[in-house]
């Protein structure tokens, strides 16, 4: 039986036991008020019409194969989930519990993890700290604990403020009024794999489009221990983008194949016996008089794609990136200029110019459906 099902069969189960067996003792007010959250149970009791070891032996004689484990109350206080409720006479009082083995381990700041998944954890608990009704004793106690949990993880405690101070505003602020009478729209996603901070000089190009942008990782625990296999095919006999050197000059030709790189050497082969300049390379070696070698000399895979309309996007960033490092061919056009690979290519400080404007080259970003 699947899970979904067997979870669901086992409430309704407990449902109908609590309408048979513990509604009666809320009725004869033996229990004041019971809640329950899976297989959690919280119970108040009249100490003058009954006592924990009768509750325990009644519920234990519903059914043979449950069993109640009371932890009953200490110091006027007592658990339930992540709440601590504390009796204190007239009224209850709530607080934050954690079990005894908490470890409070977040993710680390210095981790190669986008800074969004990191706060995640800090997002939680400032949010649980702010929504539940603390005495202001037990507010501060928690606020306290959960900047040591973020210093014990090496996050700064000035992060973790403004965190707070964000949802704090978001709380009290009312929302905008064209905000109530704006439409609701489908956002558009896009993702990346988050390799470096770096990757962000090519995401916020997205900022301006009403493109919303998720990231991902790979150094994630499944990946660590996830078993591989080295059943890859050797690189020329798979496709992709590739590099095909001149053995006169050196200079490259970048091009794409979605067969393999020993299918597309033959056709390059083939136009220069043929004496044709189909391609941008046939032409460089035929109208130079240039030289070539075997596939294994001259012929490189750059970047291994199976998916086609990957293809042209890789080719272009591969043709733009060597043509502005001098190591493209003339005959190879690099197309028009593109603001997004020039910020992969460009050294960082040039980078920083553009970003600060001491440098506005005249570029038109490409539609994001390209990428």
């Amino acid at each position: 039986m699947g899970s979904p099902i067997s979870g669901l069969t086992a409430e309704i189960f407990l449902q109908s036991l609590e309408h048979t067996h513990i509604k009666p003792l809320l009725d004869s007010k033996r229990i004041i008020f019971s809640t329950r959250y899976t297989d959690d149970n919280l119970i108040i009791y009249n100490t003058a019409q009954t006592n924990k070891g009768t509750i325990t032996h009644y519920v234990n004689t519903i059914h043979n194969n449950l069993k109640l484990c009371p932890t009953p109350e200490q110091n006027n206080k007592v658990s339930f989930l992540d709440l601590a409720i504390i009796r204190n006479t007239p009224h209850l009082e709530i607080d934050i519990f954690r079990k005894p083995t908490t470890t409070d381990t977040t993710i680390n700041y210095l981790s190669n993890n986008p800074l969004e998944q990191e706060l995640v954890a800090y997002r939680f608990l400032t949010d649980r700290m702010l929504n539940l009704p603390l005495h202001k004793s037990h507010l501060e106690n928690e606020w306290q604990t959960i900047l040591q949990i973020a210093k014990n993880n090496q996050f700064p405690t000035t992060l973790i403020h403004k965190l707070k101070h964000r949802m704090t505003q978001k709380r009290t602020q009312p929302p905008h009024p064209a905000q109530l009478t704006q439409p609701k729209t489908n956002k558009k996603w896009a993702t990346f794999t988050f390799t470096s901070p770096n990757i962000r000089e090519i995401t916020n190009l997205f900022k301006q489009t009403g493109i919303k942008i998720a990231f991902r990782c790979k150094n994630t625990l499944a990946h660590l221990v996830k078993t591989t296999y080295n059943t890859r095919p050797p690189p020329h006999d798979r496709p992709g983008i590739y590099q095909l050197k001149c053995n006169t000059c050196h200079r490259s030709y970048r091009g794409q194949t979605s067969h393999n790189l020993k299918t597309r050497y033959h056709e390059h082969i083939r136009y220069i016996k043929n004496n044709n300049p189909q391609s941008a390379y046939a032409q460089h070696i035929l109208d130079n008089g240039h030289k070539y070698r075997t596939m294994d000399n001259l012929m490189t895979l750059l970047k291994p794609l199976h998916s086609q309309y990957l293809l042209t996007t890789y080719e272009q960033f591969y043709i733009h990136s060597f043509h502005k490092n001098g190591k493209l061919i003339s005959e190879q056009s690099p197309g028009s200029p593109n603001p997004l690979f020039n910020l992969t290519i460009h050294p960082p400080q040039l980078r920083a110019n553009w970003a600060s404007g001491a440098s506005n080259p005249s570029m038109d970003i490409l539609p994001a459906s390209r990428f």
